[in-house]
């Protein structure tokens, strides 16, 4: 072999070495990068969670209007039933009173035409007319008063604002958002576990969380489990309860539920 070979062969068995050595290291990396989730053993298994209210919904106008009240600040608490927005229904109290007015009229006049009818001095179709009248009265008048109802919105549960979308004298459009609220007296534990842990699992199991914003650990304990397994992550999404009062969590935060195999 000549001197030229020899040096050739020397650089590409370099040259080969270094390729490999590359390669390992990017699939080494590459692997790393790959979520591993252990199986459920007796070792405790650590999974990130959220916390999200109990009850949470927006509050829409059922009717247009200008805002005449507006009782609540955005992060505010409230009871069951308290108002909290109010809609300038003066236009709609009148027309309820006028309804309720000739749905009295009506009543009157078939009681007088019954009365009639009674001494053969009016015809049976005449107090028909009046019944119906009346009944169509009757009607435009609990139409009026619901309509009536819908001008005062009410907290359907206790909680807080979550976001105000108006401001007080502002007009709203029938469908409207108007604020967003939440019920705080107790929270959901939101988590995505690997599937195979779920035989492993069940409601009622008691868990740790331990939430980041506080650093501290709360009791938890498992309420229900998602309705599907994701095809693609293999994982599906299980739900918890905090076991007590703490005024100091927040819905949205977030930290580290800590499981435990039966």
């Amino acid at each position: 072999m000549s001197f030229l070979m020899q040096k050739c062969f020397r650089k590409c068995s370099v040259l080969l070495a270094l390729l490999w050595l590359h390669g390992t290291g990017h699939t080494q990396s590459a692997q790393s990068v790959l979520p591993a989730y252990p199986p459920m053993g007796s070792v405790r298994n650590e999974i990130r969670m959220q916390l999200t209210p109990h009850q949470r919904t927006i509050l829409s106008s059922e009717i247009p209007g200008r805002i005449t009240q507006l009782t609540v600040k955005e992060g505010e608490s409230f009871d069951t039933g308290e108002l909290l927005i109010k809609i300038d229904c003066s236009m709609h109290q009148a027309r309820l009173d006028k309804a309720v007015a000739q749905a009295k009229e009506a009543e009157q006049v078939l009681a007088v035409n019954t009365q009639l009818d009674r001494l053969g001095s009016i015809s049976v179709l005449e107090v028909e007319v009046a019944g119906s009248r009346l009944a169509a009265a009757a009607a435009e008048a609990d139409l009026m008063r619901t309509i009536v109802k819908r001008c005062e919105i009410n907290a359907p549960f206790s909680g807080k604002v979550a976001a105000l979308e108006v401001k007080a004298h502002q007009y709203v459009a029938e469908g409207q958002e108007l604020l967003s609220i939440l019920d705080d007296s107790a929270f959901d534990v939101e988590m995505v576990v690997p599937s195979r842990w779920i035989s492993q699992l069940s409601a009622g199991q008691q868990f740790e969380l331990v939430v980041d914003e506080t650093g501290e650990s709360y009791p938890a304990f498992i309420t229900r489990f998602g309705a599907s397994i994701d095809a693609v992550s293999q994982s599906i999404k299980i739900f918890g309860r905090i076991d007590g009062d703490f005024p100091e969590l927040r819905a949205g935060m977030s930290g580290v539920a800590r499981l435990m195999n039966q």
